[in-house]
């Protein structure tokens, strides 16, 4: 039997998608039903090298080609959602299974890859960063603040109306730009100035499997932003100066993007809950290189367990975009402190750790025995400033309780009402019952506030009533005073914002962690918590998240684009992870938080917390090609044609003799399998960038029980010799199967400091791990 649809199907699949059209030009977007034909979904069709540079005759091929396979050019416009034309050739197509593997076998179709859903992962972090927001003499990052640069941010829309972007004292808009300002519900040309140059949305994967907006908050069907999430990256990134921007009194000051004179392009691909299709995500994506954008921002990605490479579509937008030189950020993930678990780990990707900054949220904990303790808190709905009766959540647990917790049932509303309750949680509790989920238990049960014990937390969250976070510690003499007084009581105050708290940073518990098999993954760190920056509605609130950190790295890349034009997205990688910070402003080691609080290594924060300023000159850089990233894909086990199908380059054979996965010329270096009593080699090529005559020598920083030789020791350039490799030398006669181990290269002309880390496994046998 012919795989392809029968005919009563397909018409059956016509009918949905013509009352799918009507219910859109009948502008009924927040009544929008899932549209599902039950033998289809989406896949994405990938068919190799591009066969024309005209956009145009590439999609006619698209069509002609679903045309001659499906039977009928209907059914082809029926069945095509997308056609990718910009940098890579492909479809995203409604095919069955059955079809999906047909058209799998069909000469020049490279890969077939199902459509699946992806996740979405300010006034203080600028400042924090050392980035001013007025020039400065002393500092080259005032110099053009992003001028010139336009930076496209994929996520869940933007809300225009904020004043993080009105256009005051923007630049003109760059010549090369094609973009176009698509209007949709409540979005139109108007909407655009010089901040915002350019806004699509797209939206057709994510309603093939999804039912728009059922959870009741009604979306968009355009750019426009509902959730915030977007709004808030784009203006972290590149927002204009606001004055006095703060949330409900708290973190008052000048709020700006890192790039403030940058332009902003977005790219709504998210919808509901932060969700959105790959198909639509890597449209956005493509969209976004043919329309001109110097830097991708991409606060999204897959969730734990994470997709192999040859099937993250995130993996193939991300090198296409590389391979046009547009640089691609990436937010590492929310799995953290687990290991593992760093999304968006592509050696062509700056992926972005979160961190906190130097501000805290104090709330004063008064008892009644005028004794004071200090908690975190943000802002309270209400709050009366009075003393209320305190008790502990066992004291008043109902009858039907399934433990001491505060949680939804388990406390007595006639023992509850009117007090302030003291909870607790562990921290494998951590991910299922933070502040706000016991705030709303002691709330529905009548309670007035909410003293929450946590062993560790770097998320401060609203409730709707009162709630504080306190350590252990501070907890056990609040309970101590709860047991020995014959009524106890306590007050919750308002909290106030201070600056300059120490240790600071320090890696967030909730920031993914590497490792990546060859890939010391996070890439950088960046401040990622309790950030504050524009929302829709006008407002300014705070979020926590990578899906933070990222537009901060986003806006740092404008500023050195700005400053350094020429300079390829693997030349900025390299300068952000080799000049990165491992102290914190107190000059101690920076630390990851979590269950088992320890110094940060590569796989909490790459190379550290971001530096702007050093990242504009850091000395040396590791470039890598595209044809380099080819010889790593090959290396690892791609074929061509898996690799030709993301750009319309391919490799050279003669090139990939003896080529190692390990000699990825990348500016950090991973050696996951150094057997007990042998070598390994690895092969790096740096580029002078500083002074021309200057002579770099390696300090090395050995991981524990691992011998590290360099060859040669010293790097000396001038005006002809400008790039040099050395080699680098592991050995260990451990007979332990290890863990890794963490150290570091530099590279020093008594100037610069060019730091790559180091991740090393010493194995005693082979684990199915390593297959």
């Amino acid at each position: 039997m012919n795989p392809t649809k029968s005919k009563s199907t397909r018409n059956n699949s016509s009918s949905l998608v013509v009352l799918a059209l009507f219910l859109l030009q009948q502008s009924l977007p927040h009544n929008l039903f899932l549209v599902e034909a039950t033998s289809t979904k989406v896949h994405i069709v990938f068919l190799g090298e591009k066969m024309h540079d005209d956009p145009v005759a590439t999609k006619k091929s698209h069509y002609k080609m679903l045309s001659d396979f499906l039977g009928s050019k209907e059914a082809a416009k029926q069945s095509i959602l997308y056609s990718y034309r910009h940098g890579f050739s492909g479809i995203a197509a409604r095919l069955t299974d059955a079809e999906a593997k047909a058209i799998a076998k069909i000469p020049g179709v490279v890969k077939v890859i199902p459509d699946y859903i992806v996740k979405a992962h300010t006034t203080r972090s600028w400042d924090f960063l050392g980035v001013p927001h007025k020039y400065s003499p002393q500092s080259p990052l005032s110099n053009n603040l992003g001028q010139g640069t336009i930076i496209g941010v994929v996520d869940s829309g933007v809300w225009p109306e904020s004043e993080s972007f009105k256009d005051d004292g923007m630049p003109p808009i760059p010549k090369r730009w094609k973009g176009i300002c698509e209007k949709g519900q409540q979005f139109n040309s108007t909407n655009c100035n010089k901040k915002i140059i350019g806004a699509r949305w797209f939206v057709k994967g994510f309603v093939e499997s999804h039912q728009l907006n059922k959870s009741g908050v009604k979306d968009y069907l355009s750019a426009r932003d509902i959730g915030g999430h977007g709004t808030h990256t784009a203006s972290t990134a590149a927002g204009n100066f606001v004055k006095n921007a703060n949330y409900k009194g708290l973190a008052a000051g000048v709020a700006r993007g890192g790039a403030p004179r940058a332009h902003l392009a977005i790219y709504k691909a998210l919808w509901e809950s932060g969700r959105g299709a790959s198909s639509d995500i890597l449209k956005a994506i493509d969209k976004a290189v043919d329309d001109g954008v110097d830097i991708i921002s991409a606060s999204l990605g897959s969730t734990v367990p994470l997709l192999p490479l040859d099937k993250d579509l995130t993996a193939y937008a991300a090198l296409l975009a590389t391979a046009k030189g547009v640089t691609f950020v990436a937010a590492v993930g929310n799995e953290g402190p687990v290991s593992q678990t760093a999304s968006d780990a592509f050696p062509w990707t700056i992926s972005v750790a979160a961190t906190t900054i130097d501000r805290a949220f104090p709330t004063a904990i008064t008892l009644g025995n005028n004794r004071t303790f200090w908690g975190q808190a943000l802002s309270f709905e209400k709050t009366t400033n009075a003393f209320a009766q305190l008790i502990s959540s066992q004291f008043i647990l109902a009858d039907n309780a399934t433990s001491s917790k505060c949680l939804p049932g388990n406390l007595n509303s006639t023992l509850t009402k009117g007090k302030i309750v003291l909870c607790s949680s562990l921290s494998s509790d951590i991910k299922v019952m933070n502040v706000v989920y016991a705030s709303e238990a002691v709330r529905i049960a009548g309670g007035v506030g909410v003293i929450l014990a946590q062993p560790y937390s770097d998320l401060n969250s609203e409730c709707r009533i009162p709630c504080v976070e306190v350590d252990y510690t501070t907890a056990a003499k609040v309970f101590n005073y709860v047991v020995t007084a014959s009524s106890p009581t306590a007050k919750l105050s308002y909290p106030k914002t201070v600056t300059g708290i120490l240790p600071s940073p320090k890696v967030a518990t909730f920031s993914s962690r590497g490792p990546n098999s060859l890939i010391p993954e996070p890439d950088i760190a960046a401040p990622g918590v309790d950030i504050l920056a524009a929302v829709p509605g006008g407002k300014y609130e705070f979020m926590s998240g990578t899906s933070m950190a990222c537009p901060h790295v986003s806006g740092i890349v404008a500023l050195i684009k700005s400053v350094h034009k020429d300079w390829s997205p693997s030349a900025i990688k390299s300068a952000l992870i080799t000049t990165g910070s491992q102290v914190g402003t107190d000059g101690s080691y920076i630390y990851a938080e979590g269950p088992n609080r320890k110094l940060a290594d590569p796989f909490d924060m790459g190379g550290g917390l971001v530096n702007p300023e050093k990242a504009l000159d850091p000395g040396l850089i590791y470039n890598v090609t595209i044809e380099d990233y080819y010889q790593f894909l090959v290396s690892i086990g791609f074929v061509d044609a898996s690799i030709s199908v993301l750009t319309d380059m391919s490799i050279n054979n003669s090139n990939r003799k003896g080529f190692s996965a390990l000699d990825l010329n990348l500016p950090s270096i991973t050696v996951p399998n150094l057997r007990n009593g042998e070598k390994v080699i690895v092969t790096r090529t740096v580029t002078n960038i500083g002074d021309v005559n200057s002579v770099y020598k390696a300090v090395i920083e050995a991981p524990p029980g691992i011998k590290i030789t360099i060859e040669p020791q010293s790097l000396g350039f001038n005006s002809t010799i400008k790039s040099l490799s050395f080699k680098v030398s592991f050995f260990s006669n451990q007979k332990l199967h290890g863990y890794y181990k963490f150290g570091s290269l530099t590279w020093s002309d008594g100037k610069h400091l060019v730091r790559s880390p180091i991740a090393v496994r010493v194995i005693a046998f082979k684990s199915f791990s390593d297959e």
